[in-house]
């Protein structure tokens, strides 16, 4: 197992075929105001690459943006809503089509109410990781390891997590259901975007 670090954007053919988990780092949770400062991408077959962009970046990348834009690679989230937000605006690319793992909690896991990644990464393998990185400073100089091996453990289950997941979607008989929650979480995401982010719009008030 090995982390990579990036500059700017994704080496070409680094990533075997299938899908893929991503995540990404932020300097706060306001899509439009904090910028995007790093995406993690895994292919589940053991290494994990973080591509790093720096303040002032135009977010160029072809690259990381020909395999995220893929229709033929699911790609696997844990909170899509909030990230392909992220991508979207400072990528512009609407990286489906999307599985995702909290999504996916709340449909199956209904006994409880906690849905976060370490519980499920707990619960469904039995794994501990440490989120102490999560609010650091995501858009200094340099990340340091501690910042690095965080980044790259919130993408370094969602493959196992995924099957986990789907074999219990399965058993529940709501396999079609969480398949229509994903296709919509990109619409999720542009709501979010276009001024709608703490409002339903299908309530009747």
């Amino acid at each position: 197992m090995t982390v990579y670090f990036h500059e700017e954007d994704l080496p070409a053919g680094v990533l075997a075929d299938g899908p893929i988990a991503i995540d990404t780092e932020t300097m706060g949770l306001l899509t439009h105001r904090d910028r995007l400062c790093v995406v993690q991408i895994a292919d589940g077959r053991g290494d994990e690459h973080l591509v790093r962009f720096n303040p002032g970046s135009v977010y160029a990348a072809p690259n990381l943006k020909a395999v995220l834009a893929d229709p033929d690679r699911i790609k696997i989230y844990h909170y899509a809503r909030f990230d392909l937000a992220a991508i979207s605006h400072y990528l512009g690319v609407n990286a489906a089509p999307v599985y995702c793992t909290k999504t996916a909690s709340r449909l199956v896991r209904t006994y409880t109410d906690r849905h976060g990644l370490k519980d499920l990464v707990r619960e469904l393998l039995g794994k501990e990781i440490s989120k102490q990185q999560q609010s650091s400073d995501w858009g200094g100089p340099v990340l340091s390891e501690a910042q690095r091996d965080y980044a790259a453990s919130d993408v370094r289950f969602l493959h196992p997590m995924m099957a986990e997941l789907n074999l219990r979607l399965a058993r529940e008989g709501r396999t079609e259901l969480a398949q229509a929650c994903f296709d919509f979480l990109p619409h999720r995401a542009a709501l979010d975007l276009a001024g709608w982010p703490d409002v339903d719009i299908f309530a009747h008030v």
